[in-house]
């Protein structure tokens, strides 16, 4: 991960310990040096310099350490590797490999093991792309490897390398083995990058171009674009996890790196155990084969879990790098921030609004801004989404976790304890939740998918408003002394609801609904809507519009399996009844 004894710099010593806190003197570090701590050589990070003391947060249990062990500089900031091997591999918040890990100390980790981030021994075919002679730029693909069967990694030259390539080589090779010779460098299929530098870009493009994600309720009300930022928050069983495991499956991005910052270890077990299990519906392929996974339980350390968004970030931008798009799931940020509270705690800083750092926002914002659909340096383009889950104690919203995300996402999914008591899942509130995104999206889906798109997401929700209003005054006189049109609105906004927006993450056919559907489905809703209202002007009693086996036909639609031709069947037979009713 982070630079040997062999790389080392100046040795100092322990002078306080207080808890992952350490200080040490007789150093004259950077900021965000990388440090070996006591004769373990435990691994942390330079967080405060001070005259002569130096501030180290570690990253491993500090138990039993004391003042005066040593302390070595290696003059190298927290770097991650990357290269082949990445995808299918499980860390933790600094990158050590837990399945290494495992296999040398059994289920518990101990402190002061390392491993590398990328296997050593395994070989990798390199095809290059380059000849001698050619200039390089950075960015630019030396290469290829084939990482998984449906992902092609391309070696790229680091962002800070440019030169002549003098010579090429062919063939399998290790991590890092030269594969390219440069008049300047040589270059092997790896390369290392510090988690907390954005890696650069060339441009930072406009967000039109949706995230699919085959969740009803977030494609249709609350989209997020490629490159684009969104939060869940919500309380406890809201089902924060299971929007996250839905969106890493369905969701179109071809690479998915999953960061479980200080969740519960029970929690963070079915995701390991899953994952590996789970079949990738684009490719019908295991989807741990496009997937990086970063575990960093609750008993884990407190300062490798606010490292590991970072290293999840790096891993994500690195992958955006060769042209991919990339979504990050952060589950959740709330650890992360109360990795951050405990650790200003122990720095003695004077604490922000609940014992949070001051710098709360401005480190959300740093986090959140490294989304992004790019041209990279070598002119692809590539994007990486971030959705974050937030986990606001009692599920109270004005939290300043959930207020610091709210400012720099755009995308805001706000997950409702009464609609989980309700079991309408996903318990996405569509009264609170927004999108900045839809203006910018709305051209695409016109092309896309259908011209009434945007017009549909607008009536949907004025729908679901109406109903919102109206049910404060069924509650004061009861439904019946509503007007007939009133009334219906509140049926058909129970279709909207119960028909469209809730879905069944374990339904074989419900789990995902590509937007052709979506829309077909809303359509016919509308349309239902539209019958309803004739037909009452008409003289025909709600009750009967209401009774129609259309309707009955089209609350099943959404789990057939021959989705379309029940959907053609239910709207002929919607016509054939309120031609009837309309003639009787």
């Amino acid at each position: 991960m982070a630079a040997s004894t062999g790389q080392a710099g100046k040795t100092g010593e322990i002078y306080r310990v207080a808890g992952p806190v350490v200080t040490a003197t007789g150093l004259h570090p950077r900021m965000y040096d990388v440090m070996l701590v006591s004769k373990e050589e435990l691994m942390g990070e330079v967080i405060r310099i001070q005259g002569d003391r130096t501030t180290i947060q570690v990253y491993e249990d500090t138990s039993g350490i004391k003042p005066g062990e040593p302390v070595i500089d290696t003059a190298q900031p927290l770097n991650v590797e990357l290269g082949p091997g990445l995808l299918g591999s499980i860390y933790d918040g600094i990158q050590r490999p837990l399945p290494v890990l495992k296999a040398k100390m059994g289920d518990f980790v101990l402190r002061g093991v390392r491993a590398p981030g990328l296997d050593r021994q395994k070989r990798w075919p390199f095809r290059p792309t380059v000849k001698p002679g050619d200039k390089v730029q950075p960015g630019q693909v030396l290469g290829t490897v084939q990482e998984a069967k449906f992902v092609e990694h391309r070696v790229m030259v680091p962002p800070n390398v440019s030169g002549t390539v003098k010579d090429v080589k062919a063939g399998e090779f290790r991590v890092d083995e030269t594969v390219v010779e440069l008049d300047t460098a040589k270059l092997t299929l790896m390369q290392t990058w510090p988690v907390r530098r954005p890696r650069p870009v060339k441009e930072k493009l406009l967000p039109s171009i949706p995230l699919v994600t085959g969740q009803r309720v977030f494609d249709f009300l609350f989209p997020i674009a490629k490159g684009g930022t969104a939060a869940i928050p919500g309380g406890f069983g809201t089902g924060k996890t299971v929007s996250e495991h839905q969106l890493a499956k369905w969701c179109d991005a071809k690479i998915v790196v999953y960061i479980g910052c200080g969740e519960r270890g029970n929690e963070m077990t079915e995701v390991l155990t899953e994952f590996p299990h789970l079949e990738d519906p684009q490719t019908g392929r295991p989807l741990m084969e496009r997937t990086v996974l970063i575990a960093n339980t609750s008993n884990m350390p407190v300062a490798a879990r606010e490292a590991s968004v970072y290293t999840g970030m790096t891993i994500a931008e690195y992958y955006r790098d060769m042209g991919y798009d990339v979504a990050l799931m952060a589950d959740s940020t709330s650890r992360w921030a109360e990795a951050m509270r405990e650790i200003s705690s122990r720095l003695e800083e004077m604490p922000g609004e609940e014992g949070f750092p001051a710098y709360l926002s401005a480190r959300l914002s740093e986090f959140y801004e490294r989304a992004g659909r790019v041209t990279t340096l070598a002119n692809a383009g590539g994007s990486v989404s971030v959705v974050g889950a937030v986990s606001p104690s009692g599920g109270d919203f004005s939290e300043p976790v959930t207020q610091g995300t709210l400012r720099v996402t755009k995308a805001f999914w706000a997950l409702d304890t009464n609609l989980r008591a309700r079991r309408h899942f996903p318990a996405v509130n569509w009264l609170t939740s927004y999108s900045l995104y839809t203006a910018s999206l709305d051209p695409w889906y016109r092309k896309e998918v259908g011209s009434e798109w945007p017009e549909l997401r607008q009536w949907a929700s004025r729908i679901l408003q109406e109903e919102a209003e109206l049910e404060e005054i069924v509650r004061l006189v009861g439904a019946d002394a509503l007007p007939e049109d009133q009334q219906l609105t509140l049926e058909v906004a129970r279709m909207v609801r119960e028909y469209f927006l809730q879905q069944n993450a374990y339904h074989k056919v419900d789990t995902y609904a590509p937007l052709k559907r979506q829309l077909s489905l809303i359509q016919a809703i509308r349309k239902f809507h539209d019958l309803g209202h004739k037909a009452l002007k008409l003289d025909v009693p709600l009750k009967d519009i209401a009774n129609l086996q259309s309707r009955a036909l089209l609350a099943r639609v959404k789990y057939e399996e021959k989705y379309e031709d029940e959907l053609a069947r239910a709207n002929a037979l919607m016509d054939d009844e309120f031609r009837k009713l309309e003639v009787a």
